[in-house]
Parts: C-alpha cells; sequence; structure tokens
C-alpha cells in the first residue's frame, strides 16, 4: 500500500490566520497529519530571514490560506490541494505587490476559474492555476520548461509558520535549501513519486524547510540567463525542518505542458 506514512500537505488552516496572513515553509506541518499530501494546505518558512519589498514581486498569498506565484499578471499557479476542484470560482481573494501583507500597498483582487490539475486524487499532480478578475502589475515568474535546472540551491519564500506549530506570518519569509536527490529522499519518504516531485531541504541538521501555509508557494532558482525560474511548488512533508525529512515538491517541470495548457484554457 501505497500511503504507508502520515505526511501533511504544507497548507494553512483557515480559520487560525488573519485572511491575509499566510506562511510558505515546505515540509512543516501543524494541522492533523493526512495520508501522503493530504487535504491540509499549509506550512512557513522555517530558518528563514526577512524577504525585501520587491525582491519576489510574483509571491501572492490565498485567502485559504496558501502561497502561490504569478505566472501571468492575472493568473497564479499554486497546489492543486490548495483548491477544490476546476470550474468558475469567485471565492479566493489573492493578495500581492508587498512583502508585509498588512501593508496599505497590498493590492488584493478576486479568482474567476480555477483549473486543477486533471486526474489529482491526492497523490503526485499536486498543482493548479488559478483565474483573477483583474491583473496584478507585478513581474511574473518563469516556469522550468526542462529539468536542467533541477539541481544545486533552491529559494522558498512565504508567509507561513516560522517553526513547527507556530504561527502564520504577516511578513514574506525567504530561505535557501539544497537540492535532495530522488534515491535519498526515497529514503526518507517511501511514498515519493519520482517522476512528479522534487525534493530539497538539510537533511543533516534540518532548521530550514516550507512548513504549514506555504502550500503552493514556488521554489526557485536562477537559469542561465540570471533569472529566476521556478521548478518546483510547495506540497508536502512530515513536520517541518526535520533533520532527514525533506521537503517535497511538485516537480515543475513534468507538469510545463499541461500546466502551459491550462493557463491558455483560462482564456
Amino acid at each position: 500500500m501505497k500511503n504507508t506514512v502520515k505526511h501533511v500537505k504544507r497548507l494553512a488552516a483557515v480559520g487560525t490566520v488573519a485572511l491575509a496572513a499566510f506562511s510558505l515553509s515546505p515540509n512543516g506541518a501543524t494541522a492533523a497529519p493526512a495520508e501522503h499530501h493530504g487535504s491540509q494546505p499549509g506550512t512557513r518558512i522555517v530558518g528563514g530571514t526577512p524577504a525585501e519589498q520587491g525582491e519576489f514581486p510574483f509571491m501572492v498569498r490565498l485567502s485559504m490560506g496558501c502561497g502561490g506565484s504569478l505566472v501571468e499578471k492575472d493568473v497564479v499557479l499554486t497546489a492543486a490541494h490548495c483548491v477544490d476542484g476546476s470550474g468558475d470560482d469567485t471565492s479566493i481573494s489573492v493578495t500581492g505587490g508587498v512583502v508585509d501583507l498588512d501593508s496599505p500597498d497590498a493590492v488584493t483582487v478576486k479568482s474567476t476559474k480555477v483549473i486543477q490539475a486533471p486526474g489529482y486524487d491526492g497523490n503526485g499532480k499536486d498543482w493548479a492555476v488559478i483565474k483573477l478578475d483583474k491583473p496584478i502589475d507585478q513581474p511574473t515568474l518563469a516556469i522550468a520548461e526542462t529539468d536542467a535546472y533541477n539541481n544545486g540551491d533552491f529559494q522558498i519564500a512565504g508567509w507561513g509558520a516560522d517553526k513547527e506549530g507556530g504561527d502564520q506570518q504577516t511578513k514574506l519569509l525567504k530561505a535557501e535549501v539544497p537540492f535532495v536527490d530522488d534515491a535519498t529522499c526515497k529514503s526518507a519518504y517511501s511514498n515519493l513519486i519520482e517522476d512528479e516531485e522534487i525534493c530539497a531541504g538539510k537533511l543533516d541538521t534540518g532548521g530550514i524547510d516550507s512548513c504549514q501555509g506555504d502550500s503552493g508557494g514556488p521554489m526557485f532558482r536562477k537559469d542561465d540567463a540570471d533569472q529566476w525560474v521556478q521548478v518546483g511548488i510547495v506540497s508536502w512533508g512530515e513536520g517541518c525542518a526535520r533533520p532527514g525529512k525533506p521537503g517535497v515538491y511538485t516537480e515543475v517541470s513534468t507538469f510545463a505542458g499541461d500546466i502551459k495548457k491550462a493557463v491558455g484554457e483560462l482564456g
């Protein structure tokens, strides 16, 4: 049976934080465990430092307690487990343009339509795109279309908890995490879907990770042109920043064609 170990998604429980306050740490979990990817979005950045205004302008916060990235000025890429299926949806508020969610300069818009990854069942395929009712005038984040950048050190950012069981943040935190190869990650998580997921974190020491409230946020690095490119989407993990338990991310390059097709279908 695939789900032999209990793991938690990186989604924040909606009732625990103000609408605007979220976090982005990949494998921290404070909600009750769910099988494999679970149904609880969340996690915040553990071991992070404050991001500067304008440093990651493509970062957005979603009202259900997830993160996301602007792949178009009016389209957000997030995790499938952060949304409730596909179709017209005006229930999601999306906040961007600031590192401090309490800033008077924050821009908040509404969703109009959602496409969740076709065939998503809680295991793998953890991506979704959200159409906005108006654009957020910020630079966008390119997605990796090959696996050429699935290595090295990655940036993560979010408004999630800064420690396992901690509170959601109102100010964006950032951190750097190293790539963990599939074989090593598989030894930590026997149910890793190697063709669809990518792992990152400090295996020996722990201490840096995404956590509750960071679900759906991007994991990214610089490409050969020195531009940011998204290689992962915060998905799940065991606890937050535990030694030997890296964060697990949706491997964006695997789904790049599907994501681009879905963005086109949003209109």
